[in-house]
């Protein structure tokens, strides 16, 4: 297979380890943890895997001497850079402790397990992957294991295979059925470890352990470079209105990053507008003000950053999307029998008052949207909602009216963007490429020391990667109870972006003047080679998060 002279270069670099896991480890056990929220329901649910301590691996002198053991591997849910890089720490953690270790990966995600279709992954395979963007050494799938069937079916070839330690890789929902698992096969007995790793672009799986889920670095850099070359020729042309929507599935982390990268003119930020309890109106009214003002000065260009999950943020939005999973999560069946013609009315018909007003009032195409195939998880799949077109269209109409009244005086010209699937399998910056061999060397040390229903952590990540701390965090601790198809289920709790933490606060102090004037940064593409100050910088969320600790 002919490669690039990145994929050639790439594939000789080495990641860098933490230093306490370049040697013989031993476990340093914290405090016992209890989960984040609704503490007594989420121990009722998990009696095997609650309450664990905290873990960190501290370096020793003493030989680690462990058996010959097989272990599985899974890549659960959406793409994110530096999965390879992963499994090919997990893979080279479990030949350290023993050579006649073996890896096999389950194949297109957790439905592999269940169906029985699996590789072994030898070194040969592992070496052409090292280093590389995607998910396609096994594939992935957004299967739910949720089932005692799926649970036992998948004991059977792990029974069979002598797989002793299962690796789910994924994000909150993933890690998730990882807990549910682990709790599972801790019940019956079952001698099966299973351990997670935090994956997910979208930054939301984070907490005091977790500080950041691997692929968000990358796909960060890989949507500013974007973001820049779009300001630059905005800055050229001087002429258009770029509204750029940003993957970020509910939480507003990616908007938030690259607005800090790039310096955009306006950048929404969805958990600020549901805390200010905005409506979409009064949404669409401030960034006219804005192309006012700089219209004013002369100015009829400007970018536009709007997270994915905007729409779920409005209040009103809210109410009407939650109504409408649990509607459609009971009344599905009957819904897929109504002519399209006739879908709109049939909604408004079964809402309640508030929610009928503001489902009514929506463009044809949103509100069709709205009523979609939810994801496996129930939830509206809100990157199908065109949110950058709904506001660069109200936008349009709303400076229209500013100028019959002589509040604007100038030209729009809007055009649209959705920036997702472009960074979810670039190849990894250093950092992710490092995180990520990290995360399952680390996964693998989890795996000798016989753990099982944690997330595999490593922290201190602003400092250089040899001081990086590693060790577990018990999946239990993340937990909360949440309505997921009309019931409340356990679920790991996302994390949104914090209106009070540094992050937020650094572009709140800026924003008004971006808006005012044209103070654009072209970050340019990732690089992966040259002076560590330009190759191996943490995004800035990260800097200042732990700056401010």
């Amino acid at each position: 297979m002919k490669k690039s002279a990145l994929q050639i270069a790439r594939a000789a670099y080495q990641p860098k380890l933490p230093k306490a896991l370049r040697g013989a480890v031993k476990i340093s056990e914290g405090a016992a943890t209890q989960s984040v929220a609704d503490q007594e329901e989420i121990q009722k649910l998990f009696p095997n895997t609650y309450g664990l301590p905290s873990l960190t691996f501290v370096e020793s002198t003493e030989a680690n001497n462990s058996p010959v053991m097989n272990a599985g591997v899974i890549l659960s849910g959406g793409q994110a850079p530096g999965g390879h890089n992963v499994i090919a720490g997990l893979f080279d953690g479990l030949k350290t402790m023993n050579p006649e270790n073996k890896l096999y990966g389950f194949l297109l995600g957790p439905g592999g397990l269940v169906d029985h279709n699996y590789i072994e992954l030898t070194a040969e395979i592992i070496d052409e992957y090292r280093n590389t963007g995607g998910f396609d050494i096994i594939g992935s799938g957004r299967t739910k294991l949720e089932e005692t069937a799926q649970f036992d079916k998948g004991l059977e070839i792990l029974k069979k295979l002598s797989i002793s330690a299962l690796v789910i890789i994924g994000g909150d929902d993933s890690n998730t059925n990882a807990c549910v698992l682990a709790e599972y096969y801790a019940q019956i007995n079952a001698g099966v470890q299973v351990i997670g790793c935090p994956k997910t672009i979208d930054g939301d799986l984070k907490n005091s352990e977790i500080e950041t889920s691997f692929g968000f670095d990358t796909a960060c850099k890989v949507y500013s470079e974007v973001i820049g070359n779009i300001e630059r020729d905005c800055n050229s042309a001087k002429k258009y209105w770029h509204f750029i929507k940003m993957m970020g599935r509910s939480a507003s982390h990616i908007a938030l990053e690259c607005a800090l990268q790039t310096q955009p003119n306006i950048c929404i930020i969805s958990e600020e507008v549901e805390a200010k309890n905005l409506t979409l109106d009064e949404v669409v009214n401030q960034i006219a003000a804005t192309v006012a003002t700089r219209a004013a000065n002369g100015d009829n260009f400007g970018t536009v950053l709007i997270p994915e999950g905007l729409i779920e943020f409005i209040p009103a939005m809210k109410n009407l999307i939650s109504e409408l999973n649990d509607f459609l999560a009971h009344n599905a069946a009957e819904f897929a029998m109504i002519k399209k013609s006739a879908q709109r009315e049939y909604i408004i018909q079964h809402l309640s008052a508030d929610n009928a007003t503001v489902y009514a009032s929506l463009p044809e195409g949103v509100a069709r949207q709205l009523t979609l195939d939810r994801d496996p998880h129930g939830n509206v799949q809100v990157s199908l909602i065109e949110t950058e077109k709904l506001l660069g269209e109200m936008v349009a109409r709303r400076l229209s009216e500013m100028k019959k009244d002589g509040q604007y005086n100038g030209k729009f010209a809007p055009l649209y963007h959705f920036f997702g699937y472009e960074g979810r399998c670039a190849a990894p910056s250093n950092f992710d490429a490092d995180y990520c061999y990290s995360l399952g060397f680390n996964a693998a040390m989890l795996i000798g020391a016989g753990k099982t229903g944690y997330m595999s952590s490593i922290k201190n990540l602003t400092s250089p990667a040899d001081q990086w701390i590693a060790g577990g965090i018990p999946i239990t601790m993340m937990m909360n109870m949440e309505r997921r198809h009309g019931e409340m289920k356990p679920v790991i709790q996302k994390a949104l972006v914090k209106l009070d933490g540094a992050p937020f606060k650094a572009f709140a102090s800026m924003r008004d003047e971006w808006a005012k004037s044209t103070a654009y940064i072209y970050p340019g593409p990732i690089q992966y080679f040259g002076p560590a100050e330009v190759c191996d910088q943490a995004t800035i969320t990260l800097q200042l998060e732990n700056a401010s600790k």
